[in-house]
């Protein structure tokens, strides 16, 4: 599907080695987050594909796009409206771009609606999709469950330019956020002038939140997909069994629809919070090879 001209996102290519992948899946991040917060879990999954020598002419090995979704990372100033219909256009744009044949995406948390309503313009072509740990509900911000919200409104009350990166830190633990969490905040704090800056645009940020929150796509999962391939397509949802971003009545609505779509399968990861791929990297590793 041809997207018109306009915001390419940043992206980098992770293929394994001595591959020429004719087949390629979006990655996601979630809010806050880039490409690169999933450099490592996708790498292993990439050589994983050849572990044991080449694959066979048979395998159709995956290669993966790591995108930086607009106002993250490397994507900067990207032009209004903010919303995840805007950020799906720009992947259907990256798509047309790079000139590869995209066959899956995978989004966590903010990523995964993202991947979700990229899907909804995608009927036909894609083969998996990875929902990892995002709730597809329309949800006022303030009893999702997601830390979100706080920590756009602790970003915008810390006075800029910065004294250092380790006061940045302190700052976000003061506010009652985990070591964790600072660390992963700081990969957005830039040396600049006569201090650090956050380089991130907030305004842009609280628009894609206030979008997210506002969309129910459960839509997309729901309806069967259609036109030609479609028996192939499989979605997967991978939940963490202590994530408090998913409601019960979400949960709920996942397993019965998994009951009865054939096209959809609900995972749980027991030891894991949202953040999958920290929490339980070989569980995620685990379920994303076999379906892949």
């Amino acid at each position: 599907m041809n997207a018109p001209a306009g915001f390419v996102p940043h992206h980098a290519l992770v293929t394994a080695p001595s591959t020429s992948p004719d087949r390629w899946m979006l990655v996601l991040h979630g809010i806050f987050g880039s490409g690169a917060n999933w450099r490592t879990f996708i790498r292993r999954l990439a050589e994983a594909q050849t572990a044991g020598g080449a694959p066979g002419p048979a395998a159709r090995p995956w290669g993966f796009i790591l995108v930086d979704l607009r106002a993250h990372g490397m994507s900067q100033s990207p032009p209004a409206p903010n919303t995840l219909a805007a950020a799906a256009d720009d992947l259907l744009r990256l798509g047309d771009r790079l000139n590869l044949d995209v066959r899956g995406v995978m989004g966590h948390s903010f990523g995964g609606k993202v991947a979700l309503a990229y899907l909804e313009r995608r009927p036909e072509g894609i083969e998996r999709g990875f929902i990892l740990d995002a709730d597809p509900s329309a949800r006022p911000a303030g009893e999702s469950g997601s830390e979100s919200p706080g920590v756009l409104e602790l970003l915008r009350a810390i006075p800029q330019p910065i004294a250092s990166r380790e006061a940045f830190l302190e700052a976000v633990q003061t506010a009652g956020f985990s070591r964790g969490i600072a660390e992963w905040l700081a990969m957005n704090v830039r040396r600049e002038g006569d201090g650090f800056r956050i380089r991130l645009d907030l305004d842009v940020l609280n628009d894609l939140l206030t979008d997210y929150f506002a969309r129910d796509l459960w839509h997309v999962l729901e309806d069967a997909p259609a036109g030609a391939g479609a028996e192939a397509r499989r979605v997967h949802v991978v939940l963490g069994g202590r994530s408090a971003s998913i409601s019960p009545a979400s949960r709920a609505r996942f397993e019965a629809l998994s009951a009865r779509a054939p096209w959809l399968s609900v995972h749980v990861l027991p030891r894991a919070g949202h953040w999958l791929h920290v929490d339980d990297p070989d569980g995620l590793f685990d379920v994303v090879r076999a379906a892949l």
